[in-house]
């Protein structure tokens, strides 16, 4: 069984991987795709900002920064 950080690590994944994929998506969009609350996307998307592989260019809008990732 995977523990909450395990799990926590692959929605976060998941997350950048669906923003670089779809280019700019909004805090919304992610919520409905991903089945969660927004505080949990927010947090998420805190996590992905912090180590500077997402920031947003406007109010509630998401996109990937230019930096190199190896995602495996």
């Amino acid at each position: 069984m995977k523990t909450s950080t395990d799990r926590m690590m692959t929605r976060i994944k998941s997350i950048y991987l669906y923003i670089k994929q779809r280019g700019t998506v909004s805090t919304n969009e992610l919520v409905e795709e991903f089945g969660i609350t927004q505080r949990t996307i927010q947090r998420d998307l805190n996590v992905l900002e912090y180590n500077d592989l997402v920031f947003s260019p406007s109010r509630g809008k998401w996109t990937v920064t230019k930096k190199k990732t190896k995602v495996s």
